[in-house]
């Protein structure tokens, strides 16, 4: 295969243009795109008056446009005689490059709008869709479980529990903790404005018991556990390790999703109490500091409370509920991984989202129904 090449000589007003080598694709690759520039810079403005075929070897459209660039179009009349089927390929490609093409019409921001939307509710039905799938394949995997109790497998149980809960009590009592002094302190400032210091001892007790503590809790768990369970289970689909349980006869539910959902459902009660505890302490010291109520009399002030027990009930029955939440959305996510990062980060981001997000729809449902029992 001869290199692609060119000679000039001068001809009077013209000048005579030899085209020599293959001026096809794979040709011209060997020259790196330079033969072009070349070729226009050693032209000029000057018009070609004889173009001369007699070394041209093999010719396709990358090297007619190479040479319809160089030479603007402009060749003399019947340049190709002595080739008319190197003309034909030349004539295409330069009424391909004369041809204005029409501009794409660019959509009205109203309906690109009405397309994003549109473009939105498909994805989510899309995802409401697949949920529903992983619910009806997460329910069958736990009743399998429970139907055949020896198939279980406890060391991931005991190992998802000490990852996703135990570890996770200093977060969660460190950040109840505050959260219940900066209850303390909001209603420190506003009750003693009124006289009514010792009501501050209720404030606390309540928020905290039936609200601050599991909603703190779960929503830690699911910036930390959530994101986990879809980063450790993405990983393994982009790997296709879960194809490979698959291949082995091992249900990836029994070995993957049912031990992290038993471990959220075992430990977020638990750290839901604690978070109880360290925000009542944190609400305490803030109370003896600022409104001079001793810990002595802010414990028995909470035990006359009357329906003490229905804020710790209602504290604590949203706990399992939220656990199966996080979990469920964690693994979920991470089952649809597919094989690149960018989908394993767009999950983990989605699981963090999802969760956060149906904490507090399910918290705010939970409000509407315990309002309507009067709980």
């Amino acid at each position: 295969m001869a290199t692609a090449d060119f000679e000039i000589d001068s001809q009077g007003k013209g000048v005579r243009l030899r085209l020599v080598g293959d001026w096809t694709a794979a040709g011209l690759s060997r020259l790196r795109g330079r033969l072009g520039p070349r070729l226009r810079k050693e032209l000029g403005d000057a018009p070609v008056s004889t173009l001369d075929l007699s070394d041209l070897g093999r010719f396709d459209t990358t090297g007619a446009l190479i040479l319809s660039k160089a030479v603007h179009g402009a060749l003399p009349e019947g340049a190709w005689s002595s080739r008319p089927e190197v003309g034909r390929v030349y004539d295409r490609v330069q009424a391909v490059e004369c041809t204005d093409a029409a501009p794409l019409k660019r959509p009205s921001g109203l309906t690109r709008g009405f397309a994003k939307v549109g473009r939105g509710m498909h994805d989510i039905g899309g995802e409401a869709i697949l949920s529903m799938a992983f619910l009806g394949r997460l329910i069958t995997a736990t009743g399998s479980a429970l139907k055949h109790p020896g198939r279980i497998r406890w060391p991931a149980w005991v190992s998802q529990i000490e990852r996703a809960g135990l570890d996770a009590i200093p977060i969660v009592a460190v950040t109840a903790f505050f959260i219940g002094a900066v209850v303390a302190f909001i209603g420190a400032d506003l009750l003693q404005q009124f006289g009514f210091d010792v009501f501050a001892v209720e404030l606390i007790a309540i928020s905290v018991l039936r609200e601050f503590a599991v909603v703190i809790a779960a929503i830690l768990l699911a910036g930390r556990s959530s994101s986990s369970f879809a980063a450790e289970v993405g990983a393994m689909k982009m790997n296709q390790e879960i194809d490979a349980m698959q291949v082995m006869g091992v249900n990836p539910f029994q070995a993957l999703v049912i031990p992290r959902l038993a471990a959220m459902i075992i430990m977020l009660p638990l750290l839901t109490f604690i978070a109880m505890l360290a925000g009542l302490f944190g609400g305490a010291l803030v109370a003896w500091s600022q409104l001079d109520l001793g810990l002595a009399f802010f414990v028995q002030r909470m035990s006359v409370i009357s329906d003490i027990g229905n804020h710790l009930f209602v504290g604590l029955v949203k706990a399992p509920v939220f656990a199966i939440v996080v979990a469920a959305i964690g693994c979920r996510q991470g089952m649809a991984v597919s094989g690149d990062v960018e989908s394993l980060g767009r999950r983990v981001t989605a699981a963090v989202v999802q969760a956060i997000f149906a904490i507090i729809f399910l918290d705010a449902m939970f409000a509407l129904i315990f309002l309507e029992l009067n709980i």
